[in-house]
């Protein structure tokens, strides 16, 4: 998978080129286009710096049982910081904890409001994450196994067609994050439907229905299932398939990738099949943008799959 790196001097030229000015709109264009066409974008020296206090505080604090818990995660909606064990965590660590992730969610959106213009923040921030564990020989079940090929779906919170995009950042002050990329989505897609996975099919009307009931008397809210769109359960179900079928990740086609200490991607996880080998420390920050905001519109997922179904899948 092409990684399309990006300078510092460069993001600040273009950044700074004229507030909307003609020469900033072409290049932003550009780069936002390759990012949805599946590209990694690539930044040597990160855009968004830490502060030194709180890479300090990240760097050096035991604020997660790996037993438990994948990463620790901040709900910039709700406020809210999960996946730290308060028990046993002094309350002042988990409120300094907090406000380090809410100011490092915060930076993000800041940049990219800027970075991606052309999308004129047409996008939900979701979860941040934060993930001091390391990657390479974690004891996980096979569904949330990070160092096998997948794309990204999530089981609790359907996009509803809504891209994944993710802002990483490598925050160990030594090593590389490691990760291995596939083959463009389009192509895997064919490898697993309609032979492993079902070509996605739009809602009858008996789902419909089935939906209504469970909005009247509530179980919407507490069946996750029910909220999920066509879309949604084909791509849950191929985040699932290709964790799960060992020839597939013994034989497809992969490439490495290493990102340097100090360094920030973001990529499209729903689109381009990724895997992570080994790493730790790493921040994380999501969000689910409105297919109708991109560049290149008919690169999404969810056009690629409702041409392959001849429907509509939301």
């Amino acid at each position: 998978m092409p990684v399309y790196s990006i300078s510092r001097d460069e993001l600040d030229r273009a950044l700074a080129a004229g507030n909307g000015g003609e020469p900033i709109r072409a290049q932003i264009q550009k780069w936002c286009a390759a990012l949805e066409a599946g590209q990694i974008v690539y930044f040597p020296q990160t855009p968004v710096p830490i502060p030194e206090g709180d890479l300090k505080t990240l760097l050096t604090g035991e604020q997660t049982d790996s037993r438990l818990h994948k990463n620790i995660a901040y709900k910039p909606n709700r406020d809210e910081l999960t996946g730290v064990d308060e028990k046993t965590s002094p309350p002042e660590a988990v409120r300094e904890l907090h406000a380090i992730m809410r100011r490092y969610s915060a930076s993000v959106e800041e940049f990219l409001t800027r970075f991606l213009a052309p999308y004129q923040h047409r996008w939900t921030l979701d979860y941040a994450s934060y993930r001091p564990i390391e990657e390479h020989g974690r004891d996980l079940s096979v569904r949330k196994r990070n160092d096998l090929l997948h794309t990204d779906a999530f089981p609790t919170r359907p996009t509803k067609g809504w891209r994944i995009l993710r802002f990483f950042h490598n925050i160990h002050p030594t090593r590389t994050r490691d990760w291995v990329t596939g083959e463009p989505f389009a192509k895997v897609v064919g490898q697993f439907a309609p032979g492993k996975i079902a070509v996605p099919q739009p809602d009858s009307g008996l789902a419909r229905a089935g939906k209504q009931i469970a909005q009247a008397v509530g179980l919407d809210k507490a069946v996750p299932q029910w909220k999920r769109t066509p879309y949604d359960e084909f791509m849950m179900q191929l985040h699932n398939t290709m964790k799960e079928d060992a020839a597939f990740q013994a034989e497809c086609v992969r490439e490495e990738v290493r990102f340097a200490p100090g360094s920030s991607w973001m990529v499209y996880t729903e689109t381009v099949p990724h895997a992570v080998l080994a790493g730790q420390y790493a921040l994380e920050q999501t969000f689910l943008v409105d297919p109708a905001a991109m560049v290149t519109p008919e690169s999404a997922p969810v056009a690629v799959l409702e041409k392959m179904a001849g429907a509509k899948l939301v």
